[in-house]
């Protein structure tokens, strides 16, 4: 049986757009992975150290016949074909996939933590998960859409927009 999951998806290097694209069409093309639905491109600030480039984010739902820990080695395959490199902490890359959700599975292991740890702190994964999953449930029963407006109460944020 397959798994429903939410994979983040950004970039702010060599041409963030053209990397979400190239990263879409390799989940569809994937091997047990069946793209479900894709929000909308969108742009924020970076976080991190550095003058960097703003990111283009959105989020995919796919369905997977592949382990959790399978799925991390298979995004961070895409991640890698794409010429991501990890020698700066939250520094500029080119593509980052995250796995956010896998089911309503709770997991917590040196490589994965499961949903992903910092959603709810996050605009950019936030805003474009609730486009497609609104009501998604977290395991204290608040739905993604009711953690967006509480993000988005606290004022001091840059409202993200959609990518054309």
């Amino acid at each position: 049986m397959a798994a429903r999951c939410y994979i983040g998806l950004g970039s702010n290097l060599a041409q963030p757009g053209a990397q979400l694209d190239r990263a879409v069409a390799t989940l569809r093309s994937a091997d047990q992975i069946e793209l479900v639905a894709l929000s909308s491109y969108y742009c924020s600030a970076a976080i991190g150290p550095g003058e960097q480039p703003d990111y283009q984010n959105a989020v995919a739902a796919i369905a997977t016949t592949l382990a959790p820990l399978q799925l991390l080695d298979a995004l961070q395959a895409i991640e890698n074909r794409q010429g991501r490199e990890r020698s700066v902490r939250w520094g500029a890359r080119t593509l980052d996939l995250d796995l956010l959700f896998y089911d309503q599975l709770q997991l917590r292991s040196e490589r994965l933590q499961l949903p992903h740890p910092r959603i709810c702190e996050r605009l950019f994964v936030l805003q474009p998960l609730a486009e497609i999953a609104p009501q998604l449930r977290f395991a204290d029963g608040s739905s993604v859409a009711e953690q967006l407006a509480k993000l988005l109460q606290q004022g001091n944020l840059k409202l993200l927009s959609t990518v054309s």
